[in-house]
């Protein structure tokens, strides 16, 4: 029986919830998942330039896992590519450290309750508008 599967760390959410191929509309598209772990493996290891131990302890990940995960997300996204499908960033195994919340009218990214502010594009303001992002 394998061991359960420990939750990774993750630094944050992405500001955006996922990606779509331009041109093409969206109920045209099928889908693909990145979860957060694959999503942090990219960011960290090709956005930020980390090599795969600081990434890995980063993640709280042993370095082979980190390497699992970044195939798995190199995958992902190059099926999304040459198939033409739409990206979601969500799901799996993973630990924020803190609350994140996202505004269900304009999508934008809160780090927390107590940072939510009034936003210019929404006509509302209450914690009905937010919805979150992990369940810490």
């Amino acid at each position: 029986m394998p061991r359960p599967k420990q939750f990774r760390k993750i630094c944050s959410p992405p500001l955006m919830q996922g990606y779509k191929p331009f041109g093409i509309p969206r109920r045209s598209l099928s889908q693909v998942v990145l979860q957060f772990d694959e999503y942090e493996a990219i960011r960290l290891l090709d956005y930020e330039g980390m090599n795969q131990e600081q990434a890995a302890e980063q993640m709280n990940v042993s370095r082979p896992t980190l390497t699992r995960i970044y195939e798995q997300a190199r995958k992902t996204i190059a099926k999304a590519f040459v198939e033409g499908k739409m990206i979601m960033i969500e799901g799996g195994e993973v630990q924020f450290g803190r609350p994140w919340f996202r505004c269900k009218r304009c999508f934008k990214l809160v780090d927390g309750m107590a940072n939510h502010v009034h936003c210019k594009n929404c006509t509302s303001f209450s914690e009905e508008e937010l919805t979150p992002v992990n369940k810490e």
